[in-house]
Formats: C-alpha cells, structure tokens, sequence
C-alpha cells in the first residue's frame, strides 16, 4: 500500500503526559479506526486491552444507549436496580477462579482497583492476621506497572514513573520478577501480601517461568499472605483464558480487573475475591462516587454475558496461536530479535543491527502507521501487539504483513 504521510501534532494547551504518534482518530469500528483525513487502520493495541472486543461492539454500544435512556448515576449513597446483578454475574464468572468465596468490589480504573486492593490487604493485615498497625508490608516485582498514583508509582522501577515524584509512600519491597525464591525469602511477620501481574504486559509481554505462580502460590499459602493478582491487562480474555492465573492452575486471593470490564465504553474496575478480606472495608472505609455507577453496570454485565459464551477467550488462543507461527517466522528470518507471547497478546524485540531495519520500537512504530497499522511501544526498543479479540484471520494477517514490510 501507498505510506500515509502525517503531520507532526502539536499543542500548547493539553499537558505533555503522553508522545502519541502523529495521528487524530475520529472513528472506530470492530479492528479498524479513521483518522481526520478519512486513512483507515488496523488497531494492533486495543487501548492496552481496553478494547478486546473491538471498537463500538453493537452488544455493548446496545447496552450503553438503552441504559442512557433510563439512568447514568445514583451515586453509592443510593443503590441501582443492575449493581447487584453486575456484581453477582461478575463473582459468578470470576469467583471460580479465585480462591474463597468471592465477594465484588467496583470502581472505576484499574488504579483505582490496585489501590483498593492494597487498602483492603492493609487493613486485612491489621485486623485479622494481627499485623502491627502502621507496619504491615507488601511484596511487589521488578519490572511492575500497576497503574501512576502515588502511592503505586513509590514501588515502581522506572525512573519515568518515579522521578519527581517522591516522597514515596512506605511499606513496599520489590523482588526480582519470576524469583520465587527471592521473593519468598522476602515475606516475614508484617507481610499481608504479594502483588503481581501474572504477564508483565507494560514491560513489554513478559512471561515468567511455568513455575513462578504456582511456586508463589504456595508460598504466600504457607505463610498466610495474600496473593493478588493484577489483571488489568491480562484479565477477560487477552491471553486465552478469562483469567491469566487459569494458564498456571493458580487461585489468588484477589485479583483486580478493569480495562476491557468497560468494553471500551467507560471506565470500569473491580476488585473480586475472598470475602474475609474484602469484607473488612465497612461503610466510610473506602468508596467511589461514580464506582459501580449504572451506566458502568450495564456495559460490565454486557461484558460479562460475550465472556459467559467463551468465544472471547477461544478467538484469543486460536489467532494467538496463528500470529504466533507468523512473528517467529520473523524471529527466524532476523527480522526481529526476540518474540514472546501468550494468547493474542504479544512482545516483540526489534533487532537493532539489522541493515535498513528500525532501531527502536517507536521507530517501527511510525513504519507501521505509514502503511494503515497502529501499535505502541515501551521500553526503547520493544514492541506490543494487543489486536482485538473481535479480529479476524484475514484481518491479522494483513496486519503482520503491514509488519512485515515495515521491517523491511
């Protein structure tokens, strides 16, 4: 196809938080969006896996416009006639997965869900593990990404997300990521959890070793801390499952879920897990205005009824599995350095050395937006895939032949 040429965005209004490449989306449709001059591409990143279903999905957009119809907010001063629906389909789909009788917490970003996850462990710490007050502690990873909030960006390693930002908030320690060892020498008497993603999506589609979560597992078991388990990202179907931990066989105690829980519509999260921890935040412990608001409640139980069916999660490990054989033909032809990859969710290395190939992953980037293809970088030269899981064959292909002849 012919390169589509952009002009450089430029502003002195909107706060410099992001460097998007240059290009201003009007439309959205299943895989494909529209830019101002009327070029069309294919969405590789799904909004970080807020779209896994594809842009405006006519069941969600249909539940979206019926519930505007009849009522957006009450606030948790008052309830809703779908927020207890929500939350029972919700436990109802991800309780099985979890360990304990599950219990729903929602709220509205995924941060929002992390740091209610820390507040309910925190406080679970104190008043049932008998954890000193004020000393309890958390065990995180290296390499993490669980969202910008102070509080969260106080255990983070990159120094982006830090610099500037102190001080930083108290009772974290980060081990190295995929250690199981390390990370249980770490746990002692104040320890009330460990905090992980089961992929590293922001670093790049990081993978432990088949042993680490189960190895975790039993170690947080042993000790009688909690395992958390961030699925922002990961969660709903992205890597083939409803939820990352099923490809281990591991049942934490939390998980937090938000991105694709909102269909790509509105901001939508929740906590789900065992109702011993989440049951320690009483009224005037803990809220959110707009969380489980009934906007919210009715694109989650929209959300929640495609998951009910499985198709989500089989299109993921079936077009995993094809743009997998496709990127290490890539690996094999020295066309990228490395692939990793989980259901239809993907990582990939750009070989630097390669004579006329992109050095970085946001020079690749710009390639791939010249010919209809859009994808995010991370970490200098890496890339990540996220299609929608909506996607089909002939349209992925497409996509990794655009790929393919950016790398060239």
């Amino acid at each position: 196809m012919t390169a589509v040429q952009h002009e450089p965005l430029t502003t002195t209004v909107l706060a410099p938080n992001y460097h998007p490449l240059p290009v201003t989306i009007t439309e959205g449709l299943g895989s494909w969006v529209t830019d101002t001059h009327g070029h069309r591409y294919l969405d590789l990143l799904s909004a970080y896996s807020a779209l896994n279903f594809g842009h405006r999905h006519p069941a969600l957009v249909a539940a979206a416009h019926a519930q505007l119809d009849r009522l957006t907010l009450t606030s948790r001063a008052f309830d809703h006639d779908l927020l207890l629906p929500f939350a029972s389909r919700l436990a109802g789909l991800v309780g099985p997965l979890v360990a304990g009788e599950p219990m729903v917490l929602p709220m509205n970003t995924g941060a929002e869900a992390v740091e209610t996850a820390i507040k309910a462990a925190r406080k679970w710490g104190y008043d049932v593990k008998g954890v000193p007050d004020g000393r309890a502690t958390i065990i995180v990873a290296d390499g993490n990404f669980h969202g910008r909030t102070t509080t969260i960006v106080s255990f983070s390693s990159d120094p982006d997300a830090r610099t500037g930002f102190g001080p930083f908030t108290p009772g974290f320690r980060r081990v190295p990521y995929g250690d199981a060892a390390a990370l249980e020498a770490a746990i002692d008497d104040t320890t009330v959890a460990v905090l992980l993603e089961p992929v590293q999506g922001e670093q790049g589609v990081v993978v432990p070793p088949d042993d680490y979560l189960p190895a975790v597992r039993a170690a947080c078991t042993r000790a009688d801390v909690l395992l958390i388990a961030d699925e922002v990202q990961s969660g709903l179907g992205r890597t083939g499952t409803t939820l990352a931990c099923e490809l281990w066989g591991v049942r934490p105690d939390l998980v937090t879920l938000g991105k694709a829980l909102g269909g790509g519509i509105v901001p939508v999260s929740a906590v789900v897990g065992r109702a011993d921890v989440l049951g320690v935040l009483t009224a005037g412990t803990h809220g959110s205005t707009f969380g489980g608001n009934p906007l919210a409640c009715a694109v989650g139980l929209a959300v929640v009824d495609l998951l009910d069916t499985g198709e989500p999660q089989a299109r993921g490990r079936v077009l995993g599995a094809h743009l997998g054989a496709r990127l290490d033909g890539l690996v094999a032809a020295g066309m990228l350095r490395t692939v990793r990859r989980v259901g239809l969710w993907a990582g990939l290395d750009v070989e630097p050395t390669r004579p006329g190939g992109p050095t970085t992953g946001r020079e690749l980037c710009e390639r791939m937006l010249a010919r209809g293809v859009l994808a995010k970088d991370t970490h200098g030269r890496t890339l990540r895939l996220a299609p929608p899981l909506t996607m089909t064959e002939e349209e992925l292909d497409l996509a990794v032949d655009r790929l393919t002849d950016a790398l060239a």
